[in-house]
């Protein structure tokens, strides 16, 4: 399960293969060293899942890999019990020969915000960074990308994604478990995708950079974020949580976010949608038994965390290296 030969390979028949120098030492170190407790459970799961024939592929309204007459009742049994190993499921939906994986997030929601502003991704490198299990990677591919990377060091996504792609062995398609720390200056990708990451990084500027460093000159960077209204000096830094978040450290205004794309040298930077996260597009389900967005809003007053701070609203933007 841990063979990454086959993306070698394809790195090195690509302009991407500068990034053979660093990464297979730093996968073999991972391999080594960093596994989860969880993670040969989850290995258990991936052996499990029982080979099937995929009657169709659906990538560009959905993420959808056979119907439910492709399998006995019995093998759709069998896979969703195994699917259902790996919850929490997050980001989704996903449709496995009928069985539904009905995620906390509607990711195809976003998709749909961010789609009609990109430009035309046939033929392009991609990444994505911070890509969740990777249902934005098979979007991506649907709308005609060449060659889709998705870089996250949870291994439970990385779990999650190999389940996935088990109906699905797309080559182009590869979700690779490190940060973008530990991405190399690559400037080979023609566009880049940061969504729901930047307010997770202690230092937003230069995470910034990084995205920049993989893009090719020219190239497009899609970010999207949480964002508070104001003017170009309004950041929010909350407290020890946000919705219940540890690990978020600053909020920008969509102008200050501006400012600090145009300082690393981005251009062209336009705002193109803004979105408050509704509890339709983020709750939780079967797939996702844990607390989600109502639990972290003000019980009389949702356009408040339950810490007082401006409830969720994400921007969606777009700069050119």
């Amino acid at each position: 399960m841990l063979d990454f030969s086959a993306f070698y390979a394809l790195l090195a028949q690509s302009r991407l293969s500068p990034w053979l120098e660093t990464l297979p030492a730093q996968l073999a170190s991972w391999s080594k060293t960093a596994l989860h407790g969880d993670f040969k459970q989850w290995q258990k799961v991936l052996a499990n899942l029982p080979k099937t024939a995929v009657s169709h592929i659906e990538l560009v309204k959905a993420v959808e890999f056979g119907s439910a007459a492709d399998i006995s009742a019995g093998e759709a049994e069998r896979i969703r019990f195994l699917l259902q190993q790996l919850k929490p499921w997050r980001k989704g939906p996903f449709n496995i020969h009928g069985i539904e994986i009905d995620t906390e997030w509607r990711s195809d929601w976003k998709w749909q915000r961010v789609l009609p502003h990109i430009s035309d991704l046939t033929n392009r490198y991609v990444l994505d960074v911070g890509c969740g299990s990777g249902y934005h990677l098979w979007r991506m591919r649907g709308a005609g990308a060449k060659c889709v990377v998705g870089i996250d060091p949870s291994q439970l996504f990385y779990a999650q994604f190999q389940a996935i792609k088990h109906f699905n062995p797309d080559p182009a398609v590869n979700l690779i478990p490190i940060g973008i720390d530990e991405m190399p200056v690559l400037k080979q990708f023609d566009t880049v995708f940061s969504m729901g990451v930047l307010y997770h990084r202690r230092s937003p500027v230069d995470f910034l950079q990084q995205l920049k460093n993989q893009l090719r000159p020219g190239g497009e960077l899609i970010i999207e974020t949480l964002v508070v209204e104001g003017d170009a000096q309004r950041v929010l830094m909350p407290g020890e949580r946000y919705a219940k978040m540890r690990n978020v450290w600053f909020i920008p205004s969509t102008a200050a976010l501006t400012q600090w794309l145009s300082r690393v040298g981005f251009s062209d930077i336009r705002v193109v949608d803004l979105n408050t996260t509704s509890l339709e597009e983020q709750r939780a389900t079967a797939w996702m038994e844990n607390e989600s967005l109502i639990d972290f809003l003000d019980p009389n007053d949702h356009s408040k965390t339950i810490e007082g701070y401006p409830a969720p609203l994400r921007a969606v933007m777009i700069a050119r290296a």
